[in-house]
C-alpha cells in the first residue's frame, strides 16, 4: 500500500477548512469513510455527517458506519432519502442514479448546514455518472476531486488515518446496480440480491461476487478463480437453492454463473 503525499492529505485538510462547516453523505463504502474520517478530524462538530437507509443500503454498511462513528465521534444523522417512493427511480432507467442522488442531495439540504460533500475520487470521473450531475444541482463538492486523488490515494489515506480494514474494503456499489436496466426495483429483489452474495461470500469467499437479476435469468458473477472452484454439484445445489429464493418473488427461476464482468446490467440510454 502507498502512502499519500504529506501535501496531498494537507491540500485536502485545507480545503475542508475553506468548505467548512460541511455535511457528507456516508454510504460505508471506502470513498465517503475515509473523507468523513478526514473531516471529522480536521472539522470536529463542524462536519456533519448523514447515512441514508433504504433497501439499497446492505445493513453491513449502516452497522459498519455506525461504528465508525462511535469510534470517530461523528455527528451522525441516519436518513431516509426517499427514493423508493419515486416511480422514476423504481422504474430503473440508464439514469437511476440521477434520481437517487437528487433525492439524497435534497434530503441532506435539511439537516445541518453547511457545503455538501461527496466521495467522489477521480477514477469515477471516467464512468457514466448521472449521480454527478444531481451533485452539480445541488452544488455539492468533491474533495477528492479537487484535490486530484484517485482510489489508489483514497485507500492509502484511510490506511494512514488508522482504518485498515476500511481501507480495504472491495466495491460496493448499491444493491440497485445489480438489477438490469428497465427491470422495476423492489425491495425483496434487492433483498434476494444480498443474500445471495452474502452466503456466496461466506462459502465460497470469493474476491467480488455479483447477483444480477435479468430478464430471463439470475446471473451470478464471480471471479474467474472463485469460478473455478465451483464443482458441478456445488453449483447445482446453489442454482436449486437460489432458484427457490427467485420463486418466492415471482422472479426467473433460471440461475445461471458467469464470470464477473463490471457494470454488466447497466444498459446504456440514449
Amino acid at each position: 500500500m502507498r502512502e499519500m503525499p504529506e501535501d496531498t492529505r494537507s491540500t485536502l485538510e485545507r480545503l475542508l477548512r475553506q468548505l467548512a462547516p460541511v455535511r457528507i453523505a456516508v454510504s460505508g463504502g471506502v470513498d465517503s469513510m475515509t473523507l468523513a474520517i478526514l473531516a471529522g478530524r480536521t472539522l470536529g462538530d463542524r462536519a456533519t455527517m448523514l447515512h441514508a437507509v433504504s433497501p439499497a443500503v446492505p445493513a453491513e454498511a449502516t452497522r459498519r458506519v455506525q461504528s465508525v462513528a462511535e469510534r470517530e465521534g461523528w455527528v451522525l444523522h441516519l436518513i431516509d432519502a426517499g427514493e423508493f417512493g419515486d416511480e422514476a427511480y423504481l422504474a430503473n432507467p440508464y439514469d437511476r442514479c440521477f434520481h437517487c442522488k437528487t433525492h439524497l442531495y435534497t434530503a441532506l439540504a435539511g439537516v445541518g448546514h453547511g457545503t455538501t460533500l461527496s466521495g467522489t475520487n477521480t477514477d469515477d470521473l471516467g464512468d457514466y455518472r448521472p449521480g454527478l450531475r444531481a451533485a452539480s444541482n445541488h452544488g455539492a463538492r468533491h474533495p477528492f476531486v479537487e484535490a486530484g486523488v484517485d482510489k489508489r490515494g483514497v485507500r492509502a489515506l484511510c490506511h494512514s488515518l488508522g482504518h485498515p480494514e476500511i481501507a480495504e474494503l472491495p466495491a460496493a456499489p448499491c444493491l440497485s446496480s445489480r438489477v438490469e436496466t428497465g427491470i422495476r426495483i423492489e425491495a425483496g429483489m434487492l433483498a434476494l440480491v444480498h443474500q445471495v452474495e452474502r452466503d456466496l461470500g461466506e462459502t465460497l469467499r470469493p474476491e467480488v461476487v455479483r447477483c444480477r437479476v435479468r430478464p430471463d435469468a439470475i446471473a451470478v458473477e464471480v471471479d474467474e478463480p472463485a469460478l473455478g472452484r465451483l464443482l458441478n454439484d456445488d453449483r447445482q445445489a446453489w442454482r436449486e437453492r437460489i432458484a427457490g429464493l427467485a420463486r418466492a418473488l415471482g422472479l426467473p427461476e433460471a440461475v445461471r454463473f458467469e464470470p464477473y464482468r463490471r457494470g454488466s446490467a447497466f444498459v446504456p440510454g440514449p
